[in-house]
């Protein structure tokens, strides 16, 4: 795992960043986002999707751990991700006006392909692939990707 520190604290840091960037871009235009009862859970998704590259990252750092830690740490994390983001996708496709549904569904896709790779990852780690942590870096910084989307539309898009 060493020669993946480096990658791993940068993630941390970078998710972390990002993840106060969308606080305040929610912070700023709270009422707006109110006022569209899709966009909380919007908002909700990328919050989680930082999240869970911050809990990965750290989980990572953890010195000493055995491998099969490391692969059930990103499943399960990776898993719960899935979950909540399909859910908050999904009731946000079904309560979108039907003019602005097409940027949820776009939205719901964007978001799938940030969190599958961490499913792949977390099972080739498992099964002692020795490229499954590529899979993870690529979720992360897909992830950095989807949420930096986000903090944009949740900063200036909403005000246009």
């Amino acid at each position: 795992m060493a020669p993946w520190e480096t990658f791993f604290a940068a993630q941390l840091a970078a998710a972390a960043t990002l993840a106060g960037l969308l606080f305040v871009g929610v912070s700023l235009n709270l009422a707006k986002i109110l006022a569209n009862p899709s966009l909380p859970g919007r908002a909700l998704s990328g919050f989680y999707l930082l999240l869970t590259n911050v809990i990965i990252a750290s989980l990572m750092l953890v010195p000493e751990q055995p491998r099969t830690a490391f692969g059930l740490e990103i499943l399960l994390a990776g898993l719960a991700l899935w979950g909540m983001i399909t859910r908050l996708d999904v009731v946000a496709i079904r309560r979108s006006e039907t003019e602005y549904r097409r940027y949820f569904v776009r939205h719901f896709f964007l978001f799938q392909m940030a969190v599958i790779p961490y499913l792949v990852g977390g099972v080739l780690v498992l099964a002692g692939v020795s490229g499954g942590l590529y899979w993870v870096a690529a979720s992360m910084v897909l992830s950095l990707f989807v949420a930096s989307s986000e903090a944009w539309v949740l900063l200036v898009e909403i005000n246009r």
